[in-house]
């Protein structure tokens, strides 16, 4: 009953924000982030708490500001998302861009027909940056995400990501298809959001954001498994509405790299994008629930 309510009334009601013109979109973004800061509270102390253990420099008041800036930040995500169910590939690329560098990189791997892993955070309008590359280039994108538990927003969300020809796969998949794609030497950027919290006992642990972090050790096995290159793509809100993307080649030969050297580049350029922006990221997020387990001497 909820499948079928959701495709006749909330499909179309999405299809119909997403033809609001963002000079409006942005003031009814305002009025949502409102509600949400201060009426609904949603994780409004899990945001603060993050925010004070990752900078435990900055003052209480510097705490709220970002914390503010972050909401408004997460809505407009929200609604520009939307908004890919109807915008145009120009209108796309005037606000979501690679820079010159970020371009060329791209375009020097696939001139070889060479694979690369692609990994990034929940930086920016990261289902923007993640559909990005269906705008930008005719190389095969393999897109991997996490099934939703919700059957009809997951068809939502996988129709929206793959609206112009990417793969979208769910992470069990990913082997056999890699494996597939290699037998019949096509190439593919094989795309990864890799900054979920992993589970404590096969994850690889490191100092992020001053806190004891658990990280995915899956794109670095996959890119040593395969021997792909890996790239970095970093997300930067230059003003609202707009962003711009840059790519840093974390290795070119993950087989000459020691074991989680490839997952700690990845971790320090993170870093390095959430301390330039503070509010860019997913603070929502119960990113430090696990402990680290104790280790036995």
């Amino acid at each position: 009953m909820f499948y079928w309510l959701f495709k006749i009334l909330v499909v179309p009601f999405f299809y119909l924000v997403s033809l609001i013109p963002f000079f409006l979109l942005y003031p009814l973004s305002n009025l949502f982030s409102f509600l949400l800061y201060y009426i609904i509270g949603y994780r409004k102390e899990v945001v603060i708490h993050n925010l004070k253990k990752s900078f435990p420099e900055k003052s209480q008041k510097e705490i709220k500001k970002i914390t503010k800036q972050f909401y408004i930040h997460f809505v407009d995500v929200i609604f520009e998302t939307i908004k890919l169910i109807s915008i145009s590939e120009k209108r796309f690329k005037s606000h979501c861009r690679f820079n010159a560098e970020a371009l060329q990189t791209f375009e020097s791997f696939f001139a070889k027909n060479q694979s690369v892993v692609g990994i990034m955070g929940h930086c920016g309008n990261w289902e923007w940056a993640a559909i990005a590359h269906q705008f930008y280039f005719k190389q095969r994108i393999t897109g991997v995400y996490q099934p939703l538990s919700n059957k009809s927003f997951d068809e939502f969300m996988f129709r929206l990501r793959s609206r112009k020809g990417g793969h979208i796969i769910p992470m069990n998949q990913v082997y056999k298809q890699l494996l597939v794609l290699k037998e019949k030497n096509i190439s593919t950027t094989l795309g990864l959001i890799a900054d979920q919290a992993s589970p404590p006992e096969s994850a690889y642990w490191c100092k992020f954001m001053n806190q004891d972090s658990a990280f995915f050790y899956g794109p670095e096995k996959i890119a040593k498994k395969f021997n792909f290159p890996v790239l970095y793509l970093g997300v930067k809100k230059i003003k609202r509405g707009y962003y711009e993307m840059r790519i840093k080649v974390l290795c070119e030969n993950p087989n000459l790299l020691k074991e989680g050297e490839i997952t700690q580049r990845y971790v320090n350029e993170l870093e390095s994008d959430l301390r330039e922006q503070p509010f860019n990221w997913l603070w929502s997020h119960r990113r430090w629930k696990h402990k680290k387990p104790v280790q036995n001497t």
